[in-house]
């Protein structure tokens, strides 16, 4: 009898344990055209296309699972500083200026419909969905902290980068070929920065998250600027004295150049 009692008792805890820690029927593979984009001097932009699937432990029918899915690009982290202008004497001088610390250089936001009808304000704000959502730290006097989306420094921030093409948000740019396969293109402009880039995929379902996966792709350059980059990184010193002579040396031939007799 106590044998069976504690049988009992152990079916109904795993039973318990089942109930209370839900299970993730699905399942997230994907994969980046290029893992590493090399960026010469006349690098005019590309597009890198970002693919995969759902998968399911448990086959459902279609009409089941209308899955929406955001993608979230970020790229190398930076301090960046907006300034505001104002015209004093006729002239435009700097009033005031805002420092935003360690902030994407590239962000960019895709999804298969606006986030709006993705997912409710909390989960948006909570998982970070969308640039309004994205936390940009300033450091406003001695205090750092990330401000309402509509402060005109952050806003004058945002619409700078998306000016450049390096911040961008896009409701329709996810694609699904089929209920389960989708493809995104990314977009890289001119002036994308150097550095390594992460990419997170959430896949929603009824307005909550279901699962969520990630994958990276590297911008590096390459040719004579990124040697002298390296130089200048690695060998300091070296550096600056080989410029101070190519200085000298050029100064020199000049002066011969332009010489009077």
């Amino acid at each position: 009898m106590a044998g069976h009692a504690a049988h009992a008792l152990l079916v109904m805890l795993l039973t318990l344990l089942a109930l209370a820690s839900p299970a993730c029927a699905e399942k997230l593979i994907v994969s980046v055209s290029n893992a590493r984009v090399t960026v010469t001097p006349n690098y005019s932009g590309g597009e890198l296309v970002l693919f995969g699937s759902v998968e399911r432990d448990n086959p459902a029918p279609v009409e089941q699972m209308p899955y929406d899915l955001v993608v979230t690009v970020i790229g190398p982290r930076a301090d960046m500083v907006t300034r505001r202008k104002e015209r004093r004497f006729g002239i435009w001088i700097n009033t005031d200026s805002r420092q935003f610390l360690m902030v994407p250089s590239y962000l960019a936001v895709f999804s298969n419909k606006p986030l709006e009808a993705i997912a409710p304000s909390e989960v948006r704000r909570r998982q970070q969905l969308g640039i309004r959502h994205t936390l940009l730290t300033q450091r406003i006097g001695t205090d750092y902290a990330d401000v309402v989306a509509d402060d005109q420094f952050r806003t004058a921030f945002v619409r700078l980068r998306e000016e450049r093409k390096l911040y961008e948000e896009d409701p329709a740019a996810v694609k699904f070929l089929t209920p389960t396969l989708f493809r995104t293109g990314i977009p890289l402009p001119a002036e994308v920065p150097i550095g390594s880039y992460e990419v997170q995929i959430k896949l929603f379902g009824q307005g909550e998250l279901l699962t969520q996966t990630e994958t990276s792709f590297e911008i590096a350059k390459v040719g004579f600027e990124q040697f002298v980059a390296t130089a200048a990184k690695q060998h300091g010193i070296l550096y600056g004295l080989m410029t101070a002579l190519m200085a000298l040396a050029t100064g020199w031939m000049a002066s011969i150049v332009f010489r009077r007799d």
